[in-house]
């Protein structure tokens, strides 16, 4: 894939998930940016509100804190 491609559907991806993750935290935590941040590249535009989206780096990142996020939840689980 081109390093411009911009993945603009990732919200759409995630909409299972979307109500039951703290994004702020997740912005926060994983990639050292505000909740705005983040949903404005969930919703495909960039900060002036033109075209936006994750670049490939920032949706190889936003899988693996997904998978780090649900690896701790599976963790708290088996716990119980």
């Amino acid at each position: 894939m081109d390093p411009k491609t911009l993945h603009t559907d990732t919200k759409r991806k995630l909409a299972d998930i979307m109500v039951a993750i703290s994004w702020r935290e997740l912005a926060r935590t994983y990639f050292g940016k505000s909740s705005s941040w983040l949903y404005h590249k969930l919703d495909g535009i960039d900060g002036n509100g033109g075209i936006g989206g994750f670049t490939d780096e920032e949706q190889s990142q936003l899988k693996a804190a997904l998978c780090d996020l649900s690896d701790r939840i599976r963790k708290a689980a088996e716990s119980l």
